[in-house]
């Protein structure tokens, strides 16, 4: 083991763990600055050399230098003195767009753009920097997380429910464990769907190969059950505009999901749908699909209906959104295009 003299004062009692890794079984021996490159988001090389140089890159229990080589199943930590910042929650006086609001529950609709909750990279700003400003005692999910039931990722747009006290958390973690919740997004996916609508089954877990991608698993030996209900909305041929409807709730299972089957979301840099998947090789074409990037520069979802029963009345409360302006405008500019090469 090539260890470190740095910080030998310091024992892993006292330090918190910021991430933790176990690589799998057909990992290739890889120097882990490499190897954490490829698990942290928003990572740099010269941040992870750091780290290693100040001794917080810890492997099986011992500190490391930057240039140990990773093997199957070693334990890779990083640690710091200070508890990670996402558990560092500021209130911030960030407005809210509040859909509906009673003694127990709020339902917000998140603009795209805005991360969740904290965590690595992005310690302000978040939903819930702006819920602990305004509301007070909200309760803790089971990752400690105030007032969160559900979470949507920060480029998706839409609705989520927060929970303002203890058995309204309970009570509605409980409808979406169950999967008697109603979720339903609209999105615009690469490609023209053979059928109108289908369902799509097939476990997701992490992508081996890239940790921050997920993936699916067909034969089901990896991750976790998830199925999708998906219909069509509106073709527009190289496009088509799909309403999907969660049995469960996986992350990124709808972008996961519609990749698997082919029709990768429009614009979702983070697997490939930012790139022209489907169409013409002119340059008029390629100019055109550029500029319905720019006005919709994120993947094309947004969580639009919501819909649970009420945790003190067990009234079915349902929630709908409008879509967002950015996907309105995509949206029209593919129609548009559409019509015009139909004629």
């Amino acid at each position: 083991m090539n260890t470190s003299d740095n910080q030998d004062e310091l024992s892993q009692d006292d330090l918190y763990e910021h991430h933790g890794f176990v690589a799998s079984k057909g990992q290739e021996p890889l120097r882990v600055d490499k190897f954490l490159m490829n698990f942290i988001e928003n990572a740099t090389r010269n941040k992870i050399q750091q780290a290693a140089k100040k001794g917080h890159i810890w492997v099986n229990g011992s500190i490391v230098k930057q240039n140990y080589k990773v093997k199957a199943g070693d334990e890779v930590k990083v640690m710091f003195e200070h508890p990670p910042y996402e558990f560092l929650l500021t209130p911030e006086d960030i407005p809210l767009d509040i859909v509906y609001e009673d003694d127990v529950l709020l339902v917000v609709n998140k603009p795209a753009g805005m991360v969740v909750h904290p965590g690595h990279g992005n310690y302000s700003g978040t939903l819930i920097n702006a819920l602990v400003y305004h509301f007070e005692n909200l309760p803790n999910n089971s990752s400690d997380r105030p007032g969160l039931v559900h979470r949507i990722d920060k480029d998706t747009s839409g609705l989520l429910v927060i929970a303002k006290t203890e058995s309204a958390m309970t009570h509605l973690a409980q409808q979406f464990f169950d999967k008697t919740s109603e979720r339903e997004y609209v999105a615009l996916v690469w490609g023209n769907l053979e059928d109108d609508e289908g369902t799509i089954e097939g476990n997701i877990a992490r992508n081996p190969k890239n940790r921050l991608q997920m993936m699916v698993f067909p034969e089901g030996d990896e991750g976790k059950e998830a199925v999708t209900h998906y219909k069509v909305l509106e073709r527009f041929g190289y496009v088509t505009l799909v309403s999907c409807r969660l049995e469960t709730g996986r992350t990124h299972q709808i972008r996961v999901h519609m990749k698997y089957i082919g029709h990768t979301l429009f614009n979702d840099e983070r697997y490939g749908g930012d790139k022209i998947l489907k169409g013409t090789t002119f340059t008029k074409y390629k100019q055109f699909v550029e500029n319905a990037f720019k006005v919709l520069p994120r993947q094309a979802l947004h969580a639009k209906t919501l819909g649970f029963e009420h945790p003190v009345t067990g009234e079915f409360m349902r929630f709908d959104s409008e879509l967002p302006e950015d996907m309105v405008n995509c949206i029209e500019k593919w129609r548009g295009y559409a019509k015009h090469h139909e004629s």
